[in-house]
């Protein structure tokens, strides 16, 4: 086992793998970083005390860059050669601290034996950091597998944006993040973290770093600061799911048993019983189907583009964008609804973001301007609701700007999770309290009319039957 120098620092990024992101359902624009204390150093064979009252430790399987050079703002293209070695790392977390922390981590991650590392090092100069994989193991079995292809911000931008900060010097630790599969861990297990680069020449590897979880007995102390406090969330992401934390499934208040009635309800139906309610601004208008005959139904996820200007276009408009972080994101069954205020002068999507969507599961689109690549879109099969086509970027017209908030979409407020339903009489936006009230009413409502339309083809005049009157309510009712 290499002996492995005391870091001045440890840097550490909060969010990196594409696996990791969409599980979280958040894909960060850029890197963000958290430092740990070097008293976190572990060794590999040793121990992690849960601390007493706690419950949710977690492991994190990382790639750890010891710092060779030393770095103050060098370029991307310079940054791999001021890493000396690389290795493992358990970037470990307990998240009973964590929403105090508010992001700083310095409790929740901060603690003796939080970041051990080894076993071996890695010569950075024999291996391509683009082609570095990390496997994690607990009590023998594989939890954490990926590899440096699947990361969001490429090693070398994590050294270079940080030495335009600070200087990185000689010791100093990178932790690259870590890939979907973290979980919690318990008293006696045994995590083991290996980084190695497969492809290289002789497949070198750091060796299993070893870390064995033991249970503290003393206690925080209420005095001196925050205590630990868990809740459904904090469960669900240490876990990595609420079905591993044991919690009840929440779901989506669109069911599937509720999909199946909305997608059996016209809009029309649905609008009527939203007004009956009291709702009159729940329509998004202007917008058609590129699909004849389309029906959608989903739940929304928004994305709002602002007016065209030149120096924010610059500044948001390219790389990796709301926009497409938005379509990266969209989940099964969701729609993106897209603000664009009404403006149809530029696409707001085209082929390549059509089939990303479809390719995630997205019910549909729905967008107040313009689409591009109109028939490839079509073609694609993802529904999508617009203004039409436009041949036009986005930057001629919008600046891609923010997603999951509150948006405005052909005169209808949207909410992130608000239900959508659209069909060839418009789209509809329907507060999730009410959704099971309104399609039922209007399933019913449904059904009353195809037995009065039955009446009116056998002959019988609309005079007390459109609507109905008593005595024809009466006989409706006792139809049988």
């Amino acid at each position: 086992m290499t002996a492995i120098p005391r870091p001045g620092k440890i840097v550490a990024i909060h969010l990196n793998y594409r696996s990791r992101a969409e599980q979280r359902g958040r894909t960060p624009a850029a890197p963000s970083y958290f430092f740990k204390p070097a008293s976190s150093v572990g060794v590999s064979g040793g121990t992690v005390e849960r601390p007493a009252g706690t419950e949710l430790l977690a492991f994190e399987g990382e790639i750890a860059l010891i710092i060779g050079t030393t770095a103050r703002r060098v370029s991307v293209a310079d940054a791999w050669s001021h890493v000396a070695s690389v290795t493992a790392s358990n970037d470990l977390g307990l998240y009973d601290l964590r929403a105090v922390d508010k992001g700083s981590n310095v409790r929740s991650k901060g603690g003796d034996g939080y970041t051990p590392l080894g076993p071996e090092l890695i010569d950075a100069a024999t291996v391509d950091p683009a082609a570095l994989r990390v496997r994690a193991w607990v009590n023998g079995e594989l939890r954490q597998d990926d590899s440096t292809s699947g990361v969001l911000f490429p090693l070398a931008q994590l050294i270079a944006d940080l030495s335009q900060h600070f200087t990185l010097e000689p010791g100093d630790v990178i932790l690259a993040g870590t890939p979907a599969g973290s979980s919690v861990i318990v008293p006696g297990d045994v995590v083991e973290i290996e980084v190695d680069a497969p492809d290289a020449a002789g497949s070198p590897t750091s060796g299993r770093l070893v870390t064995t979880v033991t249970q503290g007995t003393v206690p925080f102390d209420p005095a001196l600061g925050s205590l630990p406090a868990v809740n459904d969330l904090q469960r669900t992401e240490a876990w990595g799911s609420r079905e591993l934390a044991g919690l009840p499934d929440e779901g989506s208040v669109l069911t599937p048993e509720l999909r199946a009635k909305l997608e059996a309800a016209p809009t029309a139906g649905l609008s009527s019983q939203l007004r009956k309610r009291g709702l009159h601004s729940c329509f998004i208008d202007g917008v058609h189907a590129n699909i004849a005959g389309s029906k959608i139904v989903g739940t929304a996820k928004t994305l709002r583009f602002i007016p065209a200007r030149e120096d924010l276009f610059t500044s948001h408009g390219g790389g990796y964008n709301a926009q497409k972080r938005a379509f990266d994101a969209v989940g099964e069954g969701e729609i993106v609804v897209i603000e664009c205020r009404g403006d149809a002068g530029a696409g707001t999507l085209g082929d390549i973001l059509a089939l990303r969507a479809k390719t995630r599961g997205a019910a549909g689109v729905v967008t107040d301007g313009a689409v591009r690549d109109y028939d490839a879109v079509v073609e694609i099969g993802l529904p999508v609701f617009s203004q039409g086509r436009h041949p036009s970027v986005l930057g001629r017209k919008h600046v891609p700007w923010e997603s999951d908030v509150t948006i405005a979409c052909g005169g209808a407020a949207v909410q992130p999770g608000d239900i959508i339903v659209g069909d060839g009489d418009g789209v509809i936006v329907i507060p999730p309290p009410l959704a099971e009230e309104v399609v039922d009413a209007a399933l019913a409502q449904e059904e009353q009319d195809a037995w009065v339309a039955d009446r009116v083809a056998e002959g019988e005049k609309l005079d007390g039957l459109f609507p109905m009157n008593a005595e024809w309510r009466a006989r409706y009712e006792a139809r049988g």
